[in-house]
């Protein structure tokens, strides 16, 4: 009989519990940056050596970081389901922890892109990007993240696996980002659902959802032990 398919869509507070901070915790500021600075297509078209300076600063501090309890835990749903990681976070920390399946929507700190063609990509690990650094194409490299004002390419991928899934578990977000947040509104009626967040966000979920309000690194490890012990989940 084929594995049970578990979807996971992880937001900033599984990150933020490593020691990633959120623009959100800070009033939409990030070690002093406005997020309308630094994080959309106009921020890097009016002043590109501002954007690099903040992503190089993203890219070191995503480098320092260690996965913790609720990365490690997802890895270990694999023992038994074919498991989906589908990850708002631009760091490697789901990678690091072992996971094998994982769909970043916004793009990946550890990776620079041609600046006119987002298919020219490469791994550049925790080294920056400097005004003059060029991809093979000639242009000037940029991070590969998705920022606001761009198109999210990965979605309708991620949204053909929320559509397969037998279980659907939401971590760490509001479900207030969107396009991020609709992918809920793709799993099946009979798709067992649960979020795992401490927040109050009953008004961006219906009933039939299982709500266990803790932060990550406490109730992922809780309920991958009671998945990885039961005898089926449907």
């Amino acid at each position: 009989m084929p594995s049970k398919k578990i979807v996971v869509l992880t937001g900033s507070g599984v990150s933020a519990e490593s020691g990633l901070s959120t623009f959100r915790d800070s009033g939409g500021l990030w070690e002093g940056y406005d997020i309308n600075e630094v994080a959309s297509i106009e921020a890097w078209n009016n002043n590109p050596e501002k954007v690099l300076e903040f992503y190089n600063l993203r890219r070191t501090q995503a480098a320092k970081a260690l996965p913790n309890n609720a990365h490690l835990s997802l890895k270990n749903l694999e023992t038994k389901f074919d498991v989906v990681i589908i990850t708002q976070n631009v760091d490697d920390l789901h990678e690091r922890a072992g996971s094998t399946n994982i769909i970043h929507l916004h793009g990946e700190l550890s990776k620079a892109r041609s600046e006119h063609n987002s298919e020219e990509i490469i791994e550049i690990g925790d080294r920056t990007i400097s005004i003059g650094d060029l991809s093979k194409d000639g242009s000037q490299l940029r991070p590969a993240i998705v920022w606001f004002g761009e198109m999210v390419p990965m979605i309708e991928v991620a949204a053909n696996e929320v559509r397969t899934a037998d279980f659907l578990i939401v971590i760490g977000t509001s479900l207030s980002v969107y396009p991020a947040a609709g992918l809920i509104h793709f799993a099946k009626h009979e798709t067992q659902k649960v979020i795992i967040d401490p927040s109050n966000i009953e008004t961006n979920i219906s009933s039939n959802w299982r709500h266990i309000r803790k932060n990550a690194t406490i109730g992922v490890p809780e309920l991958v032990n009671e998945l990885v012990n039961m005898k089926d989940i449907a």
